[in-house]
């Protein structure tokens, strides 16, 4: 009897012992997920809600941060801060909302609606004055805190027409 209950007694430590270093666990990434989310969405409003181009820089992307697109993909701190740049350049009155973030662990979505008029030069497309209201996805990948790639999802023809560049 003595023996049954040493046995029951320390499967309930084993048992215990496990559950803390679960909800341990699960607090740290709750804890990284809350800063991922944070550290994102701060990057990004100071982006376009104060037109800050410097924010793309090593304090919050890695050196390898990678925008997927079809053909090649932008790839370094420069090549990003040049390919978003052209939504300051080509959309002078830029409006970008977070429509939802969420996550799990290092990995983001982002639900997002880009508003602006096309005045200037986007990625060569000459300005149209054409207004545009487009609504989009984000995956995101963050390392270390750092945001390390993003692949944007939208409807392109829906791009183009409100541009006035398709029918």
């Amino acid at each position: 009897m003595k023996n049954k209950i040493k046995v029951l007694l320390n499967i309930s430590i084993i048992a215990m012992f496990g559950f803390l270093l679960i909800g341990c666990q699960t607090n740290q990434e709750s804890d990284q997920l809350s800063q991922n989310l944070e550290t994102y969405e701060e990057v990004w409003s100071k982006f376009f809600n104060e037109r800050d181009m410097d924010v793309i820089n090593s304090e919050y992307f890695t050196d390898d941060v990678t925008v997927v697109i079809p053909g090649d993909n932008i790839v370094g701190i420069e090549g990003l801060k040049n390919y978003y740049g052209n939504y300051l350049t080509g959309f002078s009155d830029a409006e970008f909302t977070f429509i939802d973030l969420f996550g799990q662990g290092d990995k983001l979505v982002k639900h997002w609606n880009f508003k602006g008029t096309h005045d200037g030069n986007f990625a060569g497309i000459p300005a149209t004055g054409q207004k545009l209201n487009l609504y989009g996805t984000t995956l995101i990948l963050m390392e270390n805190g750092k945001i390390k790639q993003e692949q944007d999802f939208f409807d392109n023809l829906d791009f183009l027409t409100q541009l006035g560049l398709m029918e």
